[in-house]
């Protein structure tokens, strides 16, 4: 009631307030209306909290309810928790003891299906590493089957594996003809009949086929062998039912792979570099000089053999000279005689002579070039292992091979170098040997003359 009592006062004082601009003339507010209308909007508010309290009470019961479902739904889980935890262990405790049910009445089969597994895993990589693999592509679902598999297998999956090993050990000797793709060195690939050799090698149109394991497709080989290789590919593809030769590799393709990437002799040339290529040009060089050399004694030495069986003098040749040296000497004195003879013998020893000194040389600095190019390779070499360490031996084989190359083609020029100053100096020796010999003669003869001559007087 207080609360009433303050609220009418206070709008009685509102109701002043707002009647305070209010005129004389106008009608002053009804006090017991307004005190109705308040009253009846208490009574209102009076019943909308009653409800409300109402409401609330309901949902309180409501929560309790949802509560006790909850409570009662966690329990029945708990017991089905167990109730599975109870089941699990007791299917685990069975499945143990069937296990070892099953590996006691396995005996030896387990044995075996590890042993099966084994071997068809092996046959699995070598069949599809082998070029067999495209005459024959259901094999491989089988070996799959067999090397992957967690369960015993069946009798007809062991017979079926059995066979295709026996079929292996067939196709492995004999020669068959089998539709393939073959990929051309610029990419590009056509579908032809190729020649399977066992499953040793694979030819078509005259070449070695190498078969790629990854895309089950033949490769022709970037660079074919030698010429008595592959002439007989063609004979071999053509043949009927008579035995026809041909190069097989037992390794199955390595040996030809590796074959075909050695260099050949250009490019084992060039891995010498610039030294080695002085080496050679000064072996052709010196070659000229050597084949000049000995035509140019020949011809000396045939004139001079012609010179000795004739008395008349032949131009052109030392042994002529010294016959008409001697013919044109006059007088009994012997002494100028011989001076006359060794002049023309030392006259014609740097003829005979000419050359061969420079045939020795480049003998000689042959092997000293090609110690040189020794040392720049390993230069070379030193300063990869410096930049790139030792972890790469490919970045160090080109100062390598330029180490070895030209050591190689030292010796290659400076071997016959040396044969052929043996052959030329030993050619120009015997000549010069036959002109002191005829000098000795001639000496001899005119001593015998002189003496005849005293004696007759």
């Amino acid at each position: 009631m207080k609360g009433l009592r303050l609220t009418i006062a206070s709008l009685i004082a509102g109701a002043a307030l707002f009647t305070l601009p209010v005129t004389a003339a106008e009608k002053p507010v009804d006090l017991n209306a307004l005190l109705s209308q308040i009253k009846a909007d208490s009574l209102t508010e009076s019943q909308l909290n009653k409800e409300r309290e109402a409401r609330f009470l309901a949902d309180k019961n409501e929560q309790a309810n949802l509560l006790a479902k909850a409570k009662a739904d966690l329990a029945a889980e708990t017991a089905r928790g167990d109730q599975l935890k109870a089941s699990f262990d007791a299917n685990d405790k069975q499945l143990t003891e069937l296990t070892e049910t099953l590996r006691q009445r396995s005996g030896n089969m387990g044995e075996m299906f590890g042993v099966v597994r084994q071997f068809a895993g092996e046959f699995k990589g070598i069949f599809n590493a082998s070029p067999l693999r495209v005459e024959y592509p259901e094999q491989g679902p089988l070996l799959t089957k067999l090397a992957e598999s967690k369960e015993l297998p069946s009798s007809g999956d062991l017979e079926a594996f059995w066979t295709t090993i026996l079929s292996r050990m067939i196709d492995a000797g004999k020669v068959s003809r089998i539709p393939a793709t073959v990929v051309y060195g610029e990419g590009s690939q056509a579908d032809k009949t190729v020649t399977q050799i066992g499953e040793f090698n694979t030819v078509a149109d005259g070449k070695y086929l190498n078969f790629v394991p990854e895309t089950g497709k033949f490769e022709e080989l970037s660079r074919q062998p030698d010429g008595k290789m592959t002439s007989l590919i063609a004979p071999f593809e053509q043949g009927g039912a008579g035995l026809e030769p041909i190069y097989v590799d037992p390794s199955r393709g390595v040996i030809l792979s590796l074959l075909v990437q050695s260099p050949t002799l250009a490019e084992r040339i060039d891995q010498g570099g610039v030294v080695g290529y002085v080496i050679l040009a000064l072996g052709a060089i010196g070659v000229l000089i050597a084949l000049f050399c000995g035509a140019r004694l020949s011809l000396i030495g045939g004139a001079m053999r012609k010179q000795m069986k004739s008395d008349a003098i032949i131009k052109g040749n030392p042994l002529g000279e010294m016959l008409a040296a001697y013919q044109g000497h006059k007088g009994d004195n012997i002494e100028d005689l011989e001076s006359k003879l060794d002049e023309v013998i030392l006259r014609n020893v740097p003829t005979l002579e000419k050359g061969v000194g420079i045939i020795k040389l480049i003998a000689s600095v042959a092997p000293l070039l090609g110690l040189l190019g020794t040392v720049v390779g390993m230069i070379a070499t030193f300063q990869a292992i410096t930049l790139f360490g030792t972890g790469d031996p490919k970045l160090m084989a080109g100062g390598i091979s330029e180490a070895l190359v030209t050591t190689m083609q030292g010796l290659v020029v400076a071997v016959p170098m040396l044969f052929l100053y043996t052959v030329v100096q030993t050619q120009s020796r015997r000549l010069i040997q036959v002109l002191e010999e005829q000098s000795a003669g001639f000496v001899a003869r005119y001593q015998e003359n002189l003496h005849a001559s005293k004696a007759a007087a």
